[in-house]
């Protein structure tokens, strides 16, 4: 059994913020949250005085790099990264070498992480290999377990197509997660369409009617077949608007957005060079502020990492030609919490919200109240103290957080009985 005692419970699913100890039976199930309880006989005792206690993070937003690329990732560094940054749950994405476009690529994954603290999914395909070119077989991914389908990373830039999966994933249930950029216009990824930056660089940039676009072709159709479709790595203020518009239409659409978007712009990308290349790229301080907005009044429905490790030598090649995507999971709490909450624009609640309970309703995930009856998964924050990150679990460390003073860190998970040490 495991008692955690003198911490705060913070959980968006039943609204409770109050001193509580949670006790956890030997089955790894919440036996008792109650204001005080005395341990058990025989009963490991976890100190939680100053943290809080919420449903673990859920990111529905990573790439793992396995198989194929794991001299990047792979599956068990990506579970511990994840376990570091406080999550119970993570969704790589299905552009692996090969693709995750059949079951048995699927099995190949979940059961590497099926001993690790963290629950790693892994999502299908929507086209075979990627190409935009034949729909995959939907439903022998959902019973495989995808919780979605996604050709993260490139464009489904045939509407045609994009509405036969659209209305094969309405009929089987499935959620569509879609990497929203037109290819004709991103000249060149990975910094923003005009920008100083770009100027810097001697690049065009990636322009924002590349995202808009897509999204508000995919909002019509969306309407048009009744498929529940996610929006990923928002970057926009356009973008938002576009689908508070499409919310209020009746779209069953949802949109993620990335700690770098919350808390950088496009004036950080000289400054850290590769390390704030990503697609859709850093916008304006106009976009950051929208999306902060879009975020608190739920148009922005969850924050995703899009955790994307590349080696050292590929970030250290010339802009133009070093990969997109930055690092993302063991950071991810301490940039928000320094970015929204400390400086007044979301409480806590809404951030545990944001990155537990919506994600986790979305993608269908069940039982991560903090009750009795529900299997802990659970995430112990430190949200005042000082944290500089200098090292990594993870085998990558293309972030350009690393050696930023921030505030806030994980200091523990719980999954069942067994605690994870963060840090």
């Amino acid at each position: 059994m495991l008692l955690i005692q003198n911490g705060r419970v913070l959980d968006p699913y039943t609204n409770t913020d109050a001193p509580r100890d949670v006790l956890i039976g030997e089955d790894g199930v919440i036996e008792q949250v109650a204001a005080r309880i005395e341990a058990p006989a025989g009963c490991t005792v976890y100190d939680a005085a100053g943290l809080t206690v919420s449903p673990g993070f859920v990111d529905g937003h990573v790439h793992f790099r396995d198989p194929g690329q794991t001299q990047k990732e792979d599956v068990l560094t990506g579970a511990a990264a994840a376990a570091n940054g406080g999550y119970a749950t993570v969704i790589c994405m299905a552009n692996t070498l090969p693709t995750c476009d059949t079951p048995e690529t699927i099995a190949y994954v979940t059961e590497k992480a099926k001993d690790c603290p963290v629950e790693v999914l892994q999502a299908g395909a929507v086209t075979y290999g990627l190409k935009g070119e034949r729909l995959t077989d939907f439903a022998a991914l959902r019973a495989a377990g995808a919780p979605c389908l996604t050709d993260d990373g490139i464009n489904l830039t045939n509407a045609g197509l994009c509405r036969t999966a659209m209305e094969q994933a309405a009929a089987q249930g499935m959620l569509l997660s879609f990497h929203e950029e037109e290819p004709s216009l991103v000249p060149s990824p990975g910094v923003n369409y005009g920008s100083a930056a770009a100027q810097a660089l001697g690049v065009p940039g990636a322009m924002v009617s590349a995202e808009t676009a897509m999204i508000a072709r995919d909002i019509a159709l969306a309407l048009d077949t009744g498929a529940r479709v996610l929006f990923q790595h928002v970057s926009a203020a356009q973008s938002a608007a576009l689908i508070r518009a499409g919310k209020q239409l009746g779209a069953q659409i949802y949109a993620e957005v990335t700690p770098h978007h919350l808390a950088l712009t496009e004036d950080d990308v000289l400054r850290h060079g590769t390390y704030a290349r990503m697609n859709p790229p850093l916008r304006t301080e106009a976009d950051r502020q929208a999306l902060i907005e879009a975020l608190a009044d739920g148009t922005i429905d969850m924050i995703a990492t899009d955790h994307a490790p590349h080696t050292a030598e590929e970030k250290a090649r010339e802009f133009a030609k070093a990969p997109s995507g930055i690092t993302g999971l063991e950071t991810a709490f301490s940039v928000c919490n320094t970015a929204l909450v400390q400086t007044g624009r979301l409480p806590p609640m809404q951030l545990i919200r944001r990155m537990s309970q919506a994600p986790a309703e979305i993608y269908g995930l069940t039982g991560r109240a903090v009750v009795p009856g529900h299997f802990a998964r659970l995430v112990l924050l430190d949200w005042t103290g000082e944290k500089v990150y200098t090292s990594y679990h993870s085998k990558a460390a293309n972030t350009p957080f690393t050696g930023m003073p921030l505030t806030g860190a994980p200091r523990a998970i719980v999954t069942g009985g067994r605690v994870t040490v963060c840090g």
